[in-house]
């Protein structure tokens, strides 16, 4: 496999930048159990990915506030204080991006994430600048793991699964990207990933 990579897609959440909406909560409960309390019972992963399929903001809260009117509050305040919910960005991943790039790699982005936030951090950090392109989930109203984000993908890069590795920290993107043939890494931190890489013979 080592021999035919030739692009290297990585996932930019919790690979490329922290993103917990945590950040963004825990000013409004007392304790950490609440906060979970909530985060369940409004279902918030499953709500954030029809965000991130493409569900405007304004739409989404609004839907969500007709399900939970008693949290329309802090449904509203994610909304309003997204932002905080983005932490830093993981120094090593970059690096380890700088040196594919150098080594002559083509480099993409497939990423899960609102079509209406991503353009806030992707003014903000120059290393986006190393990507050949980039796909956000909410620009083409699908999200991983579906296969058809894949196919998008691919069809950017105009080369077939094989002679791609994919990066990302869902189990569930990572599997889903091994069954239509490209290369995987599950990504758990970045000196792992530096080492996977070396194992694959792509540093």
């Amino acid at each position: 496999m080592t021999t035919d990579i030739q692009a290297i897609l990585f996932d930019f959440g919790n690979v490329l930048l922290e993103w917990n909406p945590r950040r963004v909560y825990r000013r409004y409960f007392p304790d950490e159990e609440a906060m979970e309390q909530f985060l369940h019972e409004v279902n918030f992963m499953e709500w954030n990915a029809q965000l991130d399929k493409g569900r405007s903001f304004s739409e989404g809260v609004a839907v969500l506030s007709r399900q939970f009117p008693h949290h329309s509050d802090l449904i509203q305040a994610y909304h309003d204080n997204w932002e905080e919910s983005i932490g830093d960005y993981l120094e090593g991943t970059v690096a380890i991006m700088k040196r594919l790039k150098q080594a002559g790699y083509a480099l993409y982005g497939l990423s899960n994430w609102s079509a209406e936030t991503f353009p806030i951090v992707r003014d903000r950090y120059d290393f986006f600048r190393l990507l050949d392109d980039i796909v956000i989930s909410g620009e083409v109203g699908s999200i991983k793991p579906e296969p058809d984000i894949f196919k998008i993908m691919l069809e950017r890069i105009g080369k077939p699964a094989q002679q791609c590795l994919f990066i990302d920290d869902s189990l569930a993107n990572i599997e889903q990207a091994r069954r239509m043939g490209f290369g995987t890494i599950h990504f758990q931190s970045p000196e792992k990933l530096e080492k996977d890489l070396y194992k694959l013979q792509l540093l």
